[in-house]
């Protein structure tokens, strides 16, 4: 894992394509700002994993 330092307005590149800016800090939370294209998913870990799980399930019923 890549561990950076980042302010607030500041900005980190993935590839050439994903931008993920610092939009604000506050406490122990930080928003980020990502810039990707529309072709690349971009989800929240655990949303992430609900829509495998869903995609897992679905598979399996389809092929009963």
């Amino acid at each position: 894992m890549l561990v950076l330092s980042r302010r607030r307005d500041e900005s980190i590149m993935i590839g050439k394509e994903i931008t993920v800016t610092i939009i604000d800090i506050r406490g122990d939370k930080v928003r980020l700002g990502i810039d990707a294209p529309k072709s690349i998913s971009v989800h929240r870990e655990e949303v992430f994993h609900a829509i495998q799980k869903e995609q897992s399930e679905d598979g399996q019923r389809s092929s009963i």
